[in-house]
């Protein structure tokens, strides 16, 4: 079979083209519109066919590839915290869906993965996901969709996110790539890695076993944010460094290292690596899809009856129209549309075989930079908005930020 070629869109800093270059695919065109994104993807792509904003792509400027992948942005989808409205795809951001969409209608590329956050499922009451899946059946494809949760994939980081393969013409083969024969194994205590110890007994960083999902924030802290991942070392508190939220995606150790060494270059880092995908999943799904590719299971265009142990006993159900007046719609976390019909199933957010990490593997031995130390008074700011949410901390980060908040404390008295 003659070589496989991949093209992204909302490119980011290129965790689609890396994964899907690991497994065999050559990289034949990047869309990416942010200066500071362009720069990475230049610095690891240099020879491939690139383009800015995708509202002035002219579809005969892209490439034949036989898979289109994006992650259209998801700010105006996103529940993360501080989210006041939530606009979806009628927002200015992630609203670029619809332009993907028919550049793929212009093109019908034989695959388009499209990877976003779970909120995707419950935006403008489900209204969101219904669009999705309306257009992928209008253009004829065969959508699968699946939550997958990349602490199972090799990196860890609780980052749970949707991801969809639209298979043109069949719903089988999108079904073969994201679900597996098996069932996969329930996991276990999964809340309780959060506050269960990584660090070998008496090391330091003293860290728990998973981080929380990274978000696309600057590198400034004011003490606001209590639910991301710190490091507890000898000599104080830290935030994780460029190189480390790197690791947590799956990407090679200064990936996005363009700009030099600085809180304003680690501020540009930290928000492209927080709207990253995670490699390790998009590996896993570039070989199935690979996989189907060179040995396809079904004919393309597949018409029969779909089955799968997920699904057993479910019933199909007809596509919702997309308007504001109904009830909200709900969306189950993986299923598969054909044909103006769908069906859900709870299907777990893990594959048979997970591969399991834990933090302390690659936080950085060695004592960061000064500008990665919390200070006593965001120290305080976490452990107030902590205590008034009712929290829970990793018992040695409650420890060390307790620590330094006593030093505000002895300051004061000082003075």
């Amino acid at each position: 079979m003659n070589s496989l070629n991949v093209n992204s869109f909302f490119a980011g800093i290129g965790g689609f083209d890396l994964g899907f270059e690991r497994t065999g695919f050559t990289c034949s065109f990047i869309c990416e519109n942010n200066p500071f994104c362009n720069e990475v993807l230049n610095l690891h792509w240099p020879d491939v066919a690139k383009a800015g904003d995708i509202n002035e792509v002219d579809s005969d400027s892209i490439p034949e590839a036989d898979v289109w992948c994006g992650g259209f942005p998801c700010q105006d989808i996103s529940v993360a915290r501080g989210s006041l409205s939530r606009l979806g795809l009628k927002g200015s951001r992630s609203g670029l869906f619809h332009r993907f969409a028919e550049l793929i209608e212009a093109k019908l590329p034989e695959v388009v993965l499209i990877e976003n956050v779970a909120g995707l499922f419950n935006s403008n009451k489900g209204n969101d996901f219904a669009v999705i899946l309306n257009t992928m059946n209008d253009l004829g494809y065969g959508v699968a969709w699946r939550l997958l949760n990349s602490r199972y994939f090799g990196v860890p980081q609780s980052r749970p996110r949707v991801y969809l393969c639209c298979w043109k013409g069949s719903p089988q083969r999108a079904l073969s790539v994201l679900f597996e024969e098996n069932t996969p194994s329930k996991a276990s205590r999964e809340r309780a890695a959060f506050i269960t110890e990584s660090t070998p007994k008496g090391k330091f960083p003293r860290v728990p076993q998973v981080g929380y999902c990274l978000a696309a924030t600057s590198g400034r802290h004011t003490g606001t944010d209590w639910s991301r991942t710190y490091v507890t070392c000898k000599d104080g508190v830290r935030r994780l460094t460029p190189i480390e939220c790197e690791r947590l995606q799956g990407f090679p150790d200064n990936w996005t290292k363009v700009d030099g060494d600085s809180e304003d270059a680690d501020s540009l880092r930290y928000a492209a690596i927080g709207n990253a995908v995670s490699v390790p999943v998009i590996e896993w799904i570039a070989k199935r899809i690979k996989d189907e590719l060179e040995n396809p299971s079904f004919s393309r265009l597949d018409d029969a009856v779909v089955s799968h142990h997920s699904f057993d006993g479910r019933h199909w159900i007809e596509l919702p129209k997309v308007d504001s007046e109904h009830d909200r719609i709900s969306w189950g976390k993986s299923g598969l549309m054909w044909k103006g019909r769908y069906i859900v199933a709870e299907h777990r957010e893990l594959p048979c075989s997970p591969v399991k990490t834990d933090l302390f593997s690659i936080v950085e031995k060695h004592r960061a930079a000064d500008r990665y130390y919390l200070t006593p008074n965001a120290a305080e700011g976490i452990i107030r908005r902590v205590d008034n949410n009712n929290r829970h901390l990793f018992p040695p980060l409650r420890k060390g930020l307790e620590a330094l908040a006593a030093e505000k404390i002895r300051e004061g008295a000082s003075e």
